[in-house]
């Protein structure tokens, strides 16, 4: 009896060490602006590593609440977070649940408009302003699209006094976390239903990147993105940074969304390239930035040559 169960630990042994090891998914969580690049992004590194990569992608401030409920939980959550702004991974950074945060990759704020309204980028303004136009946007501090709107909004105030509380007061936050918002089916574009279909909206306030991509929806194909006059125009720096307790190959994935191919991927999409420059109100927190831009650019150097 005891020289069977010996031989059958011995072929219990032994199969062990040959039968190959599966690797756990790294998780990354991303801004729902980055859900198609991010994904085929996610998709060349599993074939390139062989490593799965669990995604989700919601409002990064809503995400970034999400994060910090499971670190007081667990303490641990995903790998990486790519956010569609600097200030959500930055704060993880200052709670001390990520590591430096990088600006990996750029949009910009724009407006997509439905067919047949004759908008232009000298006329916008004013279709905005009136009373009968319905405008679009997402949620203040849950999404940063939110916040990007808001901030044209104040920039409109320079030019028409007065019209940054009008524009805040009629802008209907359709998307981005607000709790009473429609609900959109599933599998349905947000901009091509609201602005085509249910025709809620007539102008939506949305990044350059989401309205490319509502262009090439069903049912979006007559949708125009029209680009903010020079005095509205507000760019969206994208932030990335590995958490805290990450696994190894976390930082891998961080490197590869950094890289010649993740880069080549995310222009496929609109994206621009990222600035390393430093946000005037950040402050010490810039300097961060730019140090951790710094040390990972360093880093995906030598990943990129090996």
């Amino acid at each position: 009896m005891k020289k069977h169960f010996f031989a059958f630990s011995l072929i219990a042994c032994a199969v062990s060490v040959m039968m190959p090891t599966q690797a756990f998914a790294v998780k990354l969580y991303g801004a729902g602006s980055l859900r198609d690049s991010l994904t085929e992004v996610a998709e060349s590194f599993k074939e390139k590593y062989e490593i799965p990569v669990e995604t989700r992608f919601g409002p990064s401030g809503l995400t970034r609440e999400f994060i910090e409920q499971e670190f007081s939980e667990t303490g641990k959550s995903a790998d990486v977070f790519a956010s569609a702004d600097i200030e959500n991974p930055q704060r993880l950074f200052e709670e001390g649940l990520s590591e430096p945060v990088v600006n990996f990759t750029s949009n910009r704020m724009t407006a997509v408009v439905r067919s047949g309204l004759g908008i232009t980028s000298d006329n916008l303004l004013d279709f905005l302003l009136k009373p009968e136009i319905k405008l679009g946007t997402s949620t203040p501090v849950a999404d940063p699209s939110g916040n990007y709107a808001w901030q044209i909004f104040d920039k409109a105030d320079q030019v028409t006094p007065g019209s940054s509380q009008i524009l805040k007061d009629k802008a209907l936050q359709l998307v981005g976390g607000n709790p009473n918002a429609p609900i959109v089916p599933n599998g349905k574009n947000n901009l091509v239903y609201f602005l085509e279909e249910t025709k809620q909206a007539d102008i939506f306030l949305a990044y350059y990147t989401s309205g490319k991509t509502a262009q090439t929806t069903e049912g979006g194909e007559n949708l125009q993105i029209v680009e903010l006059p020079n005095y509205l125009a507000t760019k969206a720096n994208y932030g990335l940074a590995t958490l805290k307790n990450a696994d190894p190959d976390g930082e891998k994935l961080a490197e590869y969304i950094l890289s010649q191919k993740g880069q080549e991927i995310l222009a496929k999409y609109g994206f621009t390239p990222p600035s390393t420059s430093i946000p005037e109100h950040q402050g010490a927190g810039g300097i961060l930035l730019a140090v951790g831009v710094a040390l990972i650019l360093k880093k995906k150097q030598a990943f990129v040559s090996s």
